[in-house]
């Protein structure tokens, strides 16, 4: 039996919902190296409350946090005795991030600390390579003191917002290679790093299993119009502006009703916004939801909304079109990627509530069209969005690092 090589992956918090997108396409990978997954939080629910997928992960996973104050001990003084002068330049490094500011430098002693830890976790497994999603100051930090290599998905949009405090050109420098999740994100990795590293930038998109996520039964003519919309409940998404549209439609006589998926810092303003405009039977909350339950809402779904300013290439998008849920989405960073305006669903302007409400109607008068978007949006999915070419793309990649490692 051939021996598959060996491959670390380190992820901000692994499993939580918000990465389900990386939980597969890690998943993906195992069928072509042997990854050992660390996470330095623990997942984002008790473990009753995770999928067999995701307790599988966490039961693979090495959390760094939670080895505590011996594993932090641990990691330093053999970090020190093994490398004293990586270990010290890097400590210095690390503090000098921090400005001065008191709080600061101790925010990056922390990066510094879960670097080690995560260093140490690598020796003792044997890996020679780490990528890296979400905590990529621990992998700047945790290059400058072993000899690794290592490579960072950058998925966007916050860290383009301040590249220069988020170390972009100093992170890319420093990788073998970096993964950009779409062409918008490698023009911003671009923008803010050496012309000299532009050629270690590859786009490789993330994707679903069109398998898991097939399509949903149609409804000719559906009453109410069920629209859902799947994300974290905070300003940058945007949902204010999507209750808006929603009050538009009913105002006019709609008979629509929106299904908003997940939490966060936004749940209160927006039941007060919904209450405020008489919508409370037009709108329902469901929270964060475990995946057998969202497949429910997916399948009675007529449309998909989302009103974001701002986003990645989001991985619920790609459900809803894989499972030929037709799409109404905002013209911005990565989505044009995923969504071709009249194509694959529609697009509109962020923060335009008045032709979100048009795109909407569009979907509601015109059943032909909605299945005409709804079956574009599974084709292109298929042909530029599939998890096992995507992650296969990605596997060639670390091929090319992984060989010649000590």
């Amino acid at each position: 039996m051939q021996t598959l090589p060996k491959l670390g992956i380190l992820v901000a918090q692994h499993p939580a919902i918000n990465h389900a997108v990386i939980l597969r396409e890690i998943r993906q990978l195992r069928r072509s190296f042997d990854v050992h997954t660390a996470s330095v939080r623990s997942p984002d629910r008790p473990l009753e409350k995770l999928s067999p997928e995701e307790r599988d992960e966490e039961s693979r996973t090495y959390y760094v946090k939670a080895d505590g104050l011996k594993g932090a001990i641990r990691a330093h003084l053999s970090a020190c005795v093994s490398h004293p002068a990586a270990y010290l330049s890097t400590l210095f490094y690390a503090l000098g991030l921090g400005g001065l500011r008191p709080a600061s430098t101790l925010f990056h002693f922390g990066y510094f600390t879960q670097a080690l830890m995560v260093g140490r976790w690598m020796g003792v497994h044997g890996l020679s390579h780490l990528h890296v999603h979400y905590s990529s100051t621990v992998g700047l930090l945790l290059k400058r003191v072993f000899a690794i290599g290592l490579s960072i998905s950058f998925h966007g949009p916050d860290e383009f917002n301040d590249p220069a405090g988020f170390l972009i050109r100093e992170k890319v420098r420093a990788c073998d290679f970096v993964r950009a999740i779409s062409q918008y994100a490698r023009s911003q990795l671009m923008k803010s790093s050496d012309y000299a590293d532009w050629q270690k930038i590859e786009v490789v998109y993330m994707g679903v299993d069109p398998a898991a996520f097939s399509a949903r039964p149609f409804r000719l003519e559906p009453s109410p119009f069920e629209l859902i919309c799947v994300g974290r409940l905070a300003p940058v998404k945007a949902q204010h502006i999507l209750v808006a549209a929603v009050d538009r439609l009913v105002r006019s006589g709609r008979n629509v009703r929106l299904n908003i998926v997940g939490g966060g810092p936004d749940r209160q303003s927006l039941e007060v916004d919904v209450r405020a405009r008489g919508l409370e039977t037009n709108v329902e909350f469901h929270g964060f939801t475990m995946q057998d339950r969202l497949d429910e809402l997916y399948r009675g779904a007529d449309a998909f909304v989302l009103a974001s300013f701002a986003e990645g290439v989001p991985g619920v998008l790609m459900e809803a079109m894989a499972m030929e849920i037709p799409c109404v989405s905002t013209w911005i960073t990565g989505v044009p990627e995923l969504i071709r305006n009249g194509v694959d669903g529609l697009l509109v302007a962020p923060s335009d509530d008045e032709s979100l409400a048009a795109a909407i109607s569009k979907l509601m008068d015109d059943s032909a069209f909605r299945r005409q978007m709804g079956q574009a949006g599974r084709e292109r999915v298929l042909e530029r969005f599939n998890l096992e070419e995507n992650a296969r793309q990605l596997a060639s990649i670390f091929r090319r690092c992984l060989p010649g490692r000590s």
